[in-house]
């Protein structure tokens, strides 16, 4: 079983979404043959909380507006560390990147294909790494940025 037209359409829409609002490290699974709940899992990141939430509004925003899809489940708003928007065909996560280096989704799923990405989210592969480099914090904390301010979003 692979992922439906509808949920790569979601992903899609999504993955641009949260390129548009600066998300980092944005990546797509098909968990279509591992899961019976849902197609696809779309994760991106972001060093702060607020543009954690701002990701994850443009998303919800587009889809809606865009495609007509809502989310039946939206989890995580209140400390804004790991949104999860349940759109039942694809589960979206932004995380923290503190979160997205701790509990590390993509080892999880790493068996599963990656779905193909507009272009604009495959060029935010290393931005995480590239942030912490300019914030001058090294390694995997590195990515968690904690040297970041919140008025900084790239």
């Amino acid at each position: 079983m692979t992922a439906t037209d509808r949920s790569i359409e979601l992903v899609t829409a999504a993955a641009q979404a949260a390129a548009d609002r600066l998300a980092h490290d944005i990546i797509a699974y098909d968990v279509s043959d591992v899961l019976s709940i849902t197609d696809a899992f779309l994760l991106a990141s972001a060093p702060n909380d607020r543009q954690v939430k701002s990701i994850v509004d443009e998303i919800e925003e587009r889809l809606n507006k865009d495609l007509g899809a809502k989310p039946v489940r939206r989890e995580g708003d209140r400390d804004a560390r790991w949104i999860l928007l349940d759109y039942v065909d694809i589960v979206v996560h932004v995380q923290h990147s503190e979160e997205r280096v701790f509990y590390a989704l993509e080892r999880l799923w790493k068996d599963c294909p990656e779905l193909p990405l507009p272009e604009d989210a495959v060029k935010t592969r290393g931005k995480a790494e590239e942030h912490a480099r300019l914030t001058g914090v090294d390694g995997a904390e590195g990515a968690a940025g904690p040297a970041a301010s919140d008025g900084e979003l790239s």
